[in-house]
């Protein structure tokens, strides 16, 4: 489990007793990024390399580690401008290679120069990052009926995700793997991955149901 032109949002709010899936349990942070936007679609290319590169990111760690260090890595990586990423040399991964508000690793922040450059490339044939994304959604009747912790804890990727990471894989894409994908379907909203009896299951639907998928 734990992934913008965007509008400025507030800081985490004060945690309130709702029913959310379990892996929030009462951090504020979990909690406010619950239930503002994991499980949401999102069709913005930028917010959507954002999110492919914290997901790199985050293997081997918690994603509480990455939430809280990510308006650190926004500032430190252009605010995840691709084109701007993109043009990062060896000066910019020494300059990162010393910033101690995001993860310093040399090969994760090589992978997310990489993975901008490799996402120019894909852009030469594809309409938008966006729209090469969402034709991995999964099929809705794929997808387990009723969504139990226990059922969640099994859930780590899918054969969309399988797909969807071998393909980058071999456009030369790094830290993209089955796992890695399928949190990223988790967080983009491509599944909707809110356990039953989560206030914020029912709110990801309304919200998929009026999402027009980018072409």
């Amino acid at each position: 489990m734990p992934a913008t032109t965007r509008p400025k949002q507030a800081g985490p709010a004060p945690v309130t007793p709702l029913p959310r899936c379990g892996w929030c349990g009462t951090l504020e942070d979990y909690c406010h990024y619950h239930d503002n936007e994991w499980g949401y679609p999102v069709d913005d290319d930028r917010r959507l390399f954002e999110k492919l590169c914290l997901e790199g990111f985050q293997a081997g760690l918690s994603w509480l580690t990455i939430l809280r260090k990510r308006e650190a890595f926004r500032k430190a990586f252009a605010n995840f401008d691709v084109e701007k990423v993109a043009r990062f040399g060896e000066r910019d991964i020494e300059r990162l290679l010393g910033d101690a508000g995001i993860v310093r690793h040399r090969g994760k922040i090589e992978a997310a120069i990489n993975n901008a450059q490799r996402a120019l490339e894909l852009l030469e044939t594809e309409s938008s990052l966006a729209a090469y994304l969402w034709r991995y959604e999964p099929d809705p009747k794929s997808r387990p009926a009723v969504l139990t912790p226990e059922v969640l804890r099994t859930m780590t990727t899918c054969p969309e995700a399988t797909a969807l990471s071998k393909d980058l894989k071999k456009r030369g894409w790094r830290f993209v793997g089955p796992t890695t994908m399928y949190a990223l379907m988790q967080a983009m909203g491509m599944v909707n991955d809110h356990q039953q009896g989560c206030w914020a299951r029912e709110e990801a639907q309304r919200k998929r149901a009026a999402f027009k998928v980018p072409r």
